[in-house]
C-alpha cells in the first residue's frame, strides 16, 4: 500500500487510540491541544512539523482542517500571552531577547570584521510574533523570477507549478484577511487601496490605525516631484512605486495578529484532538532510512528526534519503551543526557516531516541528520546520507543603510512623532484616546508608508551597474571550494537581476516614512553577495550554526548601496517639496559622495540584516544548487519537505512575512493533493 494511502487509513485508528490513552485533563481544548510535557506525544502521527512559526502553524492548521489528520507541531519556544507580542505601539514590542534566538554572526571580512546579531523569532508563532508588522508583498517580476529557474529542465511533473505571480496572488488573498482603514483617516491621509488584491477568510488579520502623523503624508507627496516614480493602486498590486501598506493587526482589538492568534487559536478552537503542540523543544535529528527498492536508493523520512530541557517539565515515564517500542527496533524512544540534563525522545511521521524551522535553523537540522554538503558533514563527522551541496548556501538577508536627514524647519508640521514625548498635551490626549476606545498614535506601528523603486528611477547609471553584472565571473563572488551546482544557481540568479536592473519591474530601493522630522534608515532588497549557514564542524550538535552574510562580498552591492545614498539625497537636498523645511544632512555628510569613499562609509555602518534570513533551502534545480524541488519536497528523500523561507530561491523585494504566509499556504494544498493523489 502507498505510504500515503497506509497514513489515511492508519489515522482513524490514531484518533481513537489516543482519546482512550489519554483522558482529556481539565481546562477544555487548549489544555488538551497544548501538551505539558513529552510523555503525552503519541506513538506517531501523520505529518510532524518542525517549527512553531509562521509557516509551521499556518500548515499544521490547514492540514488539520480535516479531523482524520493528525499533525504534531513542535516549536522550541513557549506558548506565550506576553503583552509584548501583542502590543501594537511603535511595532517592536516583541523584539525581546526572550522571544528571540541569541546568535553572533561570524566575523564580516568586508565590515571591518564586525560581527551582528542573528536574530530570528523564539515562540509560538515565530517571527511573526515579534516582526514590525510591516504587511508587505513582493512585486509580480520577484515572484515569476522564481519560476523561471525551472524553465528548461526534465521534470516534467513539476512543469506547472505555479510558482509566478498569478499562481501565489490565490494565497496571497487566502493567508490574510484585509479590513480597510477608517474611511475619515484614509480621506484625510490620502490613503488608496484595492481590495481585490486581498481576502477576508483568514484569521490573520492585516488592517490599519486609526491614525495617522500629517508628516508621513507630506513626505509621502514629495515623491511626486521625483522624476519616475509611480504610485500603485494597493501594496499588493505586485508593483513597485511609493505605496501605503497596512500593518500584521487585528484592528478590532488593536493588537497583532499573527500565526499564533491567526492559525495555533483557530486549530485550538475547533476543538479536536488531532493537532497537538509541543513547545520548549528542541528537533536535532530528523530520522532517516534508505530504501533500497527504488531504483534511485532514496532515504525516506520517518520521524524526528527531539530533546526537551528538564527544566520544561519534562516528565517521562518509565513505560516510555514499552508503550513506543514499536516505533524502532534499533533506536531507543526515550534517552536521558546526564550531562545536558534533557530527555531525548523518538516520534514518528506515517506520512511526513514538514521543516518550518526558518532560514537559519532548518539547514542546520537537515544538515545534522546527514544531508548537506558532503565535505561539510564529514569535517563535522556526520555519515552523508544525501549528498546536497545546496543546503545552507544561498544565504540572503536585506541589508540596512543609513542616510540620515534632518527637516530643521518642521515645526509648522504637528502632530509629530516626536509630540509623543515632547509634548505632555498631546500625549496626554494620546493616552486618553488609547485608554477610552483604543484609538488614537498609539494603534500605530512603525508606519504604514514607503517607497520601494527599481534601480533606474534612482541611479543614472543603471545600465552600467547592469553591464557589470553581467560581465562578472560570478562563482568568484562565492566561498571556497563552492560546489558547481551552487555556483551555476547563483549565476543564474544574477543573470536575471542583471536585467532587473535595466526595467522597472524590480524594487531595489526601500525607504519607510516616518512622519517625523528625521530619517534615517534605507533597506537593499535585492543584495547581490550571498552567504552561508553551516553546522560548526567543531562541536555540531551543541553549537548554533555559523551564520556568514558575507554582505558586500560582491563589491557590486557597493555601487548599489552608495546610489541609494545619492538618491536619498536628492529627494532631502534637491527636492522642492523639501525646500520650506530646511533639510539638513546628518550622515554620511555631503563630504562623503565618491564610490570608493561611500564603500568605506557603508563597511563600517551597514547592517547585514533587517532579520529576514532566506534561501539557505532553495527552491531550485538539483543541478542549480536546489534542495528542494517546485513540491517543496527535498531532493533525495521522501516524505520530507521544507516550507518556510528558506526555500525562497531569490529574496522577494520586501519585507518576507507575507510571503512566508504564502507559500506556507500553498504548500498546505501541495501536501494535501499529494496525499489525495497517493490514496487513489
Amino acid at each position: 500500500m502507498p505510504r500515503n494511502a497506509l497514513c489515511q487509513t492508519l489515522a482513524l485508528a490514531f484518533l481513537a487510540s489516543t482519546a482512550a490513552a489519554y483522558p482529556r485533563p481539565g481546562g477544555g481544548a487548549d489544555r488538551w491541544h497544548v501538551l505539558h510535557n513529552a510523555r503525552e506525544t503519541a506513538l506517531e502521527y501523520d505529518y510532524v512539523v518542525i517549527g512553531g512559526g509562521t509557516a509551521g502553524l499556518t500548515v499544521a492548521d490547514r492540514l488539520t482542517e480535516d479531523p482524520n489528520t493528525t499533525v504534531l507541531v513542535i516549536e522550541y519556544g513557549s506558548l506565550s500571552d506576553s503583552a509584548l507580542i501583542s502590543t501594537v505601539q511603535g511595532g517592536f514590542r516583541g523584539f525581546d531577547a526572550q522571544f528571540l534566538y541569541a546568535i553572533e554572526s561570524v566575523p564580516q571580512v568586508h565590515l571591518k570584521n564586525r560581527t551582528t546579531g542573528v536574530l530570528a523569532g523564539k515562540v509560538v508563532g515565530g517571527s511573526s510574533a515579534v516582526n514590525a508588522m510591516m504587511t508587505v508583498r513582493g512585486t509580480a517580476e520577484d515572484y515569476n523570477r522564481w519560476g523561471t529557474f525551472f524553465e528548461g529542465t526534465q521534470d516534467a511533473e513539476n512543469e506547472d507549478a505555479g510558482w509566478s505571480w498569478s499562481g501565489l496572488l490565490p494565497y496571497f488573498r487566502k493567508a490574510l484577511h484585509f479590513v480597510p482603514p477608517l474611511p475619515e483617516v484614509a480621506q484625510s491621509s490620502g490613503i488608496v487601496y484595492n481590495t481585490s488584491f486581498w481576502g477576508n477568510t483568514s484569521g490573520v488579520y492585516t488592517g490599519w490605525p486609526s491614525f495617522q502623523f500629517p508628516g508621513t503624508t507630506i513626505q509621502f507627496d514629495a515623491f511626486r516631484s521625483m522624476p519616475g516614480v509611480e504610485f500603485p493602486v494597493d501594496s499588493g498590486a505586485g508593483e513597485p512605486g511609493v505605496y501605503w501598506f497596512p500593518s500584521f493587526m487585528d484592528p478590532t482589538k488593536v493588537t497583532r495578529s499573527y500565526a499564533r492568534t491567526g492559525h495555533h487559536d483557530r486549530a485550538v478552537a475547533r476543538n479536536t484532538s488531532n493537532y497537538h503542540l509541543l513547545t520548549r523543544t528542541k528537533v536535532d535529528h530528523i530520522v532517516l532510512a534508505h530504501k533500497a527498492d527504488t531504483p534511485d536508493a532514496k532515504a525516506i523520512a520517518t520521524g524526528v528526534r527531539f530533546t526537551v530541557n528538564a527544566t520544561a517539565s519534562v516528565s517521562v515515564p518509565e513505560d516510555a519503551q514499552a508503550r513506543n517500542g514499536s516505533s524502532s527496533s534499533t533506536v531507543p524512544v526515550t534517552g536521558w543526557n546526564a550531562t545536558t540534563r534533557s530527555h531525548t525522545q523518538f516520534v514518528r511521521a506515517r506520512c511526513e516531516v514538514i521543516l518550518a524551522a526558518g532560514g537559519i535553523h532548518s539547514p542546520q537540522i537537515l544538515q545534522l541528520s546527514g544531508v548537506g554538503p558532503r565535505r561539510l558533514l564529514s569535517e563535522a563527522n556526520i555519515s552523508t546520507i544525501v549528498d546536497l551541496p545546496g543546503v545552507g548556501q544561498n544565504f540572503q538577508d536585506h541589508p540596512m543603510l543609513t542616510a540620515s536627514f534632518a527637516l530643521s524647519n518642521y515645526s509648522s508640521v504637528h502632530p509629530t512623532t516626536s509630540d509623543l514625548f515632547l509634548n505632555a498635551t498631546f500625549r496626554a490626549w494620546s493616552d486618553a484616546a488609547w485608554k477610552a476606545n483604543r484609538t488614537g498614535p498609539q494603534s500605530l506601528g512603525v508606519g504604514n508608508a514607503a517607497a520601494w523603486l527599481p534601480f533606474p528611477v534612482i541611479s543614472p547609471r543603471w545600465a552600467e551597474v547592469s553591464a557589470n553584472l553581467s560581465s562578472q565571473k560570478h562563482a568568484a563572488y562565492l566561498p571556497d571550494g563552492t560546489d558547481d551546482t551552487v555556483a551555476a544557481g547563483y549565476a543564474a540568479q544574477m543573470a536575471s537581476y542583471a536585467a532587473a536592473l535595466r526595467n522597472n519591474h524590480t524594487a531595489f530601493y526601500n525607504n519607510v516614512l516616518s512622519g517625523g522630522a528625521n530619517s534615517g534608515t534605507l533597506v537593499l532588497l535585492h543584495p547581490l553577495s550571498r552567504g552561508t549557514v553551516n553546522i560548526d564542524p567543531v562541536d555540531p550538535h551543541n553549537r548554533e550554526p555559523l551564520v556568514d552574510y558575507r554582505a558586500m562580498s560582491n563589491p557590486l552591492d557597493g555601487m548599489l548601496m552608495a546610489d541609494m545614498i545619492r538618491y536619498t539625497r536628492r529627494f532631502f537636498m534637491e527636492n522642492p517639496a523639501h525646500a520650506q523645511y530646511g533639510p539638513i544632512e546628518l550622515a554620511p555628510g555631503d563630504y562623503v559622495n565618491s564610490d570608493d569613499d561611500l564603500a568605506m562609509y557603508l563597511s563600517e555602518t551597514i547592517t547585514p540584516s533587517e532579520y529576514h534570513p532566506s534561501g539557505t533551502c532553495a527552491m531550485l534545480p538539483r543541478a542549480l544548487g536546489g534542495v528542494v524541488d517546485q513540491k517543496l519536497r527535498v531532493y533525495g528523500v521522501e516524505g520530507l519537505r521544507v516550507v518556510d523561507a528558506s526555500v525562497f530561491p531569490t529574496l522577494p523585494g520586501a519585507n518576507t512575512c507575507q510571503t512566508v504566509y504564502a507559500v506556507a499556504e500553498k504548500a498546505a494544498d501541495i501536501i494535501k493533493a499529494s496525499a489525495k493523489a497517493a490514496s487513489k
